[in-house]
């Protein structure tokens, strides 16, 4: 039977004696990097929660089902947030809306999973991934069932805002 040889160990790094400047000098470096750490993270708490903020706000005004049929000709999503589907037509939805005046045509989402956007879609019978052209007194003109592609959307508002400027 052989011998089992130990292996070698490894000698341990020799540290040379730090006088009190380095010392000092490292200790304030390692002070000032978490100080300019911790102002980097609250500054980014602090625009994460303004633009938590203002997401909140904006989906709030949107789902006032209220604005449809006060004079402004609307397009009315019927919305669910858990849909893939739904997300993606409120998306290109958004995007195809870039550049009109609200006051030309405005644009309402109608969250299922709220009791008022609810409602809305029960009343009008529509399921989610529908678009609804209103007119401004609030009467469907338009639906639009299913995903859509923004450029065919925003030729079909732009001709939706036409008849009623």
């Amino acid at each position: 039977m052989k011998k089992q040889r130990n292996k070698p160990q490894k000698r341990k790094a020799q540290t040379k004696p730090v006088d009190a400047q380095t010392a000092l000098d490292t200790g304030r470096r390692r002070v000032l990097t978490r100080a300019a750490k911790l102002a980097l993270g609250v500054a980014e708490v602090g625009t994460g929660s303004v633009l938590a903020d203002t997401a909140v706000r904006a989906p709030a005004y949107e789902q006032d089902v209220a604005r449809v049929g006060q004079g402004v000709p609307t397009i009315v999503q019927i919305h669910d947030p858990n849909c893939s589907l739904c997300t993606a037509l409120q998306k290109e939805t958004r995007k195809a809306l870039e550049g009109f005046d609200p006051t030309e045509l405005d644009y309402v989402v109608a969250n299922v999973k709220t009791d008022a956007g609810g409602a809305f879609a029960a009343r009008h019978g529509q399921p989610h991934v529908t678009l609804m052209l209103m007119d401004p007194e609030g009467h469907p003109v338009r639906i639009l069932n299913g995903p859509q592609y923004r450029g065919d959307l925003r030729a079909i508002f732009e001709a939706h805002a036409e008849a009623y400027r």
